[in-house]
């Protein structure tokens, strides 16, 4: 997470980066043309950020601070934005793809759904219609395939403590400063709830009382075993307002019995000002139905940088461009 995420929250103009670990700085310009081959990652420990309009941003900062950490919420995307998009040279986990199951050929197929179906994710091609029904598709098979296989609680701690799932540098510290600031986060994603809220408690050893979660969240049977999903589908496409009454408070245990959302509407209505984190375009759909007066968005872009870049400057206030 970047120095200007955490002036934002802090409600401070930038002076100096002597108060934020030097894991959180990167160094970033502003560009109003296309990509030019600029960017390089200056090591593990920062990152490159293009701001397409740098007047509009530090405006939209200095309202948010103005009006202080009440009348501001945080909407964040979980897999490859929350948690790094490479470990170790390799691609990273997500929630979805950390399951192992005890019968490796679930495995085998969740994975061969999953070389098929990315690829038309990112699509340039495919119209949004389209493609948003070929998510629902895909995430529709593949939770057909984890309950088919036998998913079990024990399972899902197994897989997590098997998993390289790692966060992101910084990201722990922003939480903690967050609650302390009573300031809420809503994780928005299309990922699985429980195994979520899983690696939060074995990867951070703690969960956070101002975090909330809207995802697709599992039903388990009286020995433990997934039977379903609640509610309806989210996948990367659909994450919008009509999902933010799945939201959910986290769960000291797997399993724990819910039910009912509790999201609190009152007081997020209360809360017009947004910082919302994803590495999707898709993601920026998480803050519709908010009706928030200002949005500070930062987009993550993990790979096909490229090609992606201008898409992403142009829908983003900033951009990372991190692994």
């Amino acid at each position: 997470m970047s120095y200007r995420l955490h002036s934002i929250l802090l409600g401070t103009t930038i002076r100096t980066h002597r108060s934020i670990p030097p894991h959180l700085i990167c160094r970033a310009w502003f560009c109003s043309g296309r990509f030019r081959n600029q960017t390089h990652m200056e090591s593990h420990a920062s990152c490159e950020a293009v701001v397409g309009d740098s007047e509009l941003l530090v405006k939209k900062m200095a309202t948010i601070c103005n009006a202080g950490p009440a009348k501001l919420q945080v909407i964040a995307d979980f897999d490859a934005t929350l948690t790094k998009y490479q470990v170790n040279g390799c691609r990273g986990q997500s929630s979805h793809g950390l399951v192992q199951q005890e019968d490796t050929e679930y495995d085998k197929k969740r994975q061969e759904l999953y070389e098929h179906y990315h690829p038309l994710e990112f699509s340039p091609t495919i119209p949004i219609e389209e493609k948003a029904k070929l998510m629902e598709e895909w995430w529709t098979k593949t939770h057909g395939l984890l309950i088919e296989g036998g998913l079990t609680y024990d399972g899902i701690r197994q897989s997590v403590a098997d998993s390289t799932i790692a966060f992101r540098e910084g990201v722990v510290e922003l939480f903690e400063f967050l609650e302390e600031r009573d300031i809420p986060i809503l994780i928005f994603s299309a990922g699985l709830a429980d195994i979520i809220e899983e690696v939060l408690r074995q990867k951070i050893h703690r969960l956070f009382k101002n975090v909330k979660i809207v995802s697709n969240r599992m039903v388990f049977d009286n020995n433990g075993h997934l039977v379903s999903f609640q509610g309806k589908t989210i996948h990367s496409l659909n994450k919008n307002e009509h999902a933010l009454d799945m939201a959910a408070p986290l769960h000291d245990r797997l399993g724990d019995n819910i039910d009912a959302p509790t999201y609190e509407n009152a007081s997020v209505k209360t809360r017009r000002n947004v910082l919302l984190l994803g590495d999707h375009i898709g993601d920026l759909g998480m803050s519709d139905g908010l009706n928030y007066e200002n949005r500070i968005s930062a987009g993550f872009l993990n790979d096909n940088v490229e090609n992606s870049l201008d898409s992403y400057r142009k829908a983003f206030d900033v951009v990372y461009l991190v692994s």
